[in-house]
């Protein structure tokens, strides 16, 4: 059998893993080795050196202000690779502040504001922000939360608990439309972000362990980007999606 491995880089995960984002990385492997694939971890963070052609799949988790602000300093640095993976269909799940910094700008509950990235086109305001409606305002978005992907017509579901409200940019789609909770900004019933190979959410759960269908299907888009001719779709095709 051919040897195939999966390449992870875990972004600033010393940092950025509140609420135990590196589960995700456990569910991308089992289902991984479910299919001979063995998987490889790197952490990359201050000072490290991120190389695009390096890895197959990306996690930049979420952490508190403090730590947000700590990696925001750093993240320029990685900021043109990053770029280069993503616009050239590398894997990438960001969750909560990761999914915020790789955005314009971030806005902390205490109304100062950091730049992002700019790798995506999406900007994120604070709880007591004027573009949210009235009724929105001053409240963390806190619960259980279910969105329907409208491209596939996959349900997900998770926990989301995040004062930031992020607003998608050009060029950028929805992970899903929300079915109950509160999504992104709790306005406009979107949750999460999808552009190319990247998908962004507030789930935490992690949302990978509690959805195998789309721990499959970002697993598919890492290993078909690497090793475009075998057919990854059929060899996930029998493997259960465990979900809780």
């Amino acid at each position: 059998m051919a040897d195939y491995e999966l390449r992870i880089a875990h972004l600033y995960g010393d940092l950025m893993n509140t609420y135990g984002d590196y589960g995700n990385v456990i569910a991308l492997k089992y289902y991984a080795e479910q299919i001979g694939v063995k998987v490889s971890y790197a952490l990359v963070s201050l000072g490290d050196v991120f190389q695009a052609n390096a890895y197959d799949f990306v996690l930049f988790g979420g952490g508190q202000d403090y730590e947000e602000s700590v990696t925001a300093k750093d993240l320029p640095n990685k900021a043109d690779q990053l770029k280069a993976y993503i616009e050239n269909d590398g894997s990438l799940l960001a969750v909560c502040g990761g999914f915020q910094l790789l955005g314009r700008t971030m806005e902390f509950a205490d109304g100062s504001i950091i730049q992002g990235i700019a790798v995506m086109t999406h900007h994120t305001v604070n709880l007591n922000s004027t573009e949210l409606r009235d009724g929105m305002r001053g409240k963390r978005l806190i619960g259980n939360i279910q969105i329907k992907n409208n491209q596939t017509g996959e349900n997900y579901h998770g926990f989301e608990n995040h004062q930031g409200r992020t607003f998608l940019g050009p060029g950028e789609q929805a992970l899903g439309t929300v079915i109950s909770g509160n999504g992104n900004n709790g306005d406009d019933k979107t949750e999460g972000v999808i552009y190319k190979n990247v998908y962004g959410t507030y789930f935490h759960g992690p949302i990978l362990t509690r959805n195998g269908n789309l721990a499959k299907r970002i697993l598919k888009n890492a290993l078909s980007r690497r090793y475009p001719k075998i057919d990854w779709q059929n060899k996930l095709a029998d493997i259960v999606n465990e979900t809780f």
